[in-house]
């Protein structure tokens, strides 16, 4: 190790230094997530990173659809000069890539234009957006997200249809078997590997559990902060993937991966606390429920339907959102009821919190986050009153959601109010992309096509 590598060094967290010890560090993996909620960025060797930040990255990086087609954007000025944005490492999300042979650490970075601004369109900064909001109120967001995931066999040819993995026993996972233990036994070696990786990184898991699904799996993540919560699910991400790699199979956040299996989403847990005091402001001194938590519950009613492309950002998505297999299509609320897409988990008063559980795991965690806090705020800024609770299933409504990426993209496009709270700059800029893959995802013609209308139409 270098001089100069060792003075940045001692800023790296103790879960690092645990897991490399005294190892010589060979690269540092300089990231930040882009649109889609992908790691981006350049791996250097260890001498060559300077904290301080001078790597660069195009802007053009932000302009790109799923399929890595860019998108042309009258309103950008120059758009196709690339203009140059500088990464500025956030020492607190370094940690170790215990997948890699070299001693490596990953460094999530905050984006910065040539002048020194934030770049509005970055992740990570419309959900730091929000939390100034928040914390000009005096108020601190707690978020705890709950990630849905499938492991599958190797699908490496895209016509096929993917298929659940072969477990221990020989046998294809097991469907229909929540919170089964002999079920997440199949797959022990990869969810040791999973712990292994995570604690190898400082990542803190709440719990897992086998979900309703063949080979779906449900990890609970510890409360907090919501950057370092987006974060977590960022790095979550990419660790699950590796680790299902080391044992041969894929791990896939798509929303909808198979079409007789239920879909994966990302419930999102929320509660405010008044900075000064620490209180839940969702919560009265004696216990009951205060105006704040009932106009938050307002405002996610309002405004989440229209902040839909950013929770279910996919055509994928929509398959999810059919109204079967705990997947609710509603902004309907109720106490402990998960037919409703605002459940109020069971808790006592200091706990009381609002799960957003229209999110699909397809999602970029900074986005849907934001839009999620977005709403809520919004709804205590204008006094929203929501409607009244359900008190029995509830599926369809005539206040459903969307049922399609082009309806969820016309309302978003029209509700002004988020799209200020959230930047215009990144919603122009988001939209622009969601249409484009849109566009793309219509010139397809599906296998159903050919099947029922080659010879019948």
């Amino acid at each position: 190790m270098t001089k100069d590598s060792a003075k940045w060094m001692t800023e790296l967290p103790q879960a690092f230094l645990d897991h490399k010890g005294t190892r010589r560090l060979d690269e540092v993996e300089s990231i930040i997530p882009d649109i889609v909620g992908m790691s981006r960025g350049k791996t250097m060797p260890a001498h060559k990173f300077d904290a301080t930040g001078t790597t660069f990255l195009p802007v053009s990086l932000f302009y790109q659809t799923i399929s890595g087609e860019y998108v042309d954007m009258d309103d950008v000025e120059n758009q196709w000069v690339e203009k140059d944005i500088l990464l500025r490492p956030d020492m607190s999300t370094a940690t170790a890539v215990p997948w890699s042979e070299d001693a490596s650490v990953q460094i999530i970075n905050d984006m910065e234009t040539q002048s020194g601004e934030p770049l509005e369109i970055a992740p990570r900064n419309v959900l730091r957006r929000i939390m100034t909001l928040y914390a000009a109120k005096g108020w601190r967001a707690v978020v705890a997200p709950e990630l849905e995931f499938y492991l599958t066999k190797p699908n490496t040819d895209p016509t096929e249809d993917i298929q659940p993995p072969v477990g221990r026993t020989g046998r294809i996972g097991a469907r229909q078997q929540a919170f089964s233990m002999v079920a997440v036994d199949e797959f022990g070696d990869v969810i040791d590997t999973i712990y292994d990786y995570c604690e190898a990184q400082g990542l803190e898991i709440d719990t897992i559990i086998q979900e309703g699904g063949a080979g779906q799996i449900e990890i609970n993540l510890m409360h907090g902060d919501p950057l370092a919560l987006a974060d977590q699910v960022f790095y979550f991400k990419r660790t699950i993937r590796e680790a299902a790699l080391k044992h041969g199979v894929f791990a896939t956040f798509m929303a909808k991966p198979m079409r007789d299996q239920p879909g994966s989403s990302m419930h999102i847990h929320q509660s405010i606390v008044d900075v000064k005091t620490g209180e839940n402001i969702f919560s009265n001194a004696d216990g009951s429920p205060t105006d704040l938590f009932y106009t938050f519950i307002g405002g996610s009613q309002k405004h989440l339907q229209n902040a839909l492309p950013l929770l279910a950002p996919y055509v994928n998505s929509y398959r999810r959102l059919a109204g079967a297999y705990s997947a609710p299509s509603n902004l309907e609320w109720a106490a402990d009821n998960r037919t409703t897409g605002l459940r109020i988990p069971t808790s006592g008063p200091s706990a009381r919190r609002v799960e957003n559980r229209v999110t699909g795991s397809d999602t970029n965690p900074y986005l849907a986050i934001a839009a999620s806090l977005a709403a809520g705020y919004l709804g205590m800024m204008n006094n929203t009153k929501p409607r009244d609770p359900v008190t029995a299933e509830i599926f369809e409504t005539d206040t459903g959601l969307p049922h399609s990426l082009h309806a969820a993209l016309e309302l978003f496009e029209a509700d002004n109010e988020l799209q200020e709270v959230l930047g215009e700059e990144f919603c122009t800029l988001f939209c622009h992309i969601k249409n484009a893959e849109l566009l793309e995802y219509q010139r397809e013609i599906s296998p159903w096509e050919r099947e029922h209308l080659l010879l019948n139409a």
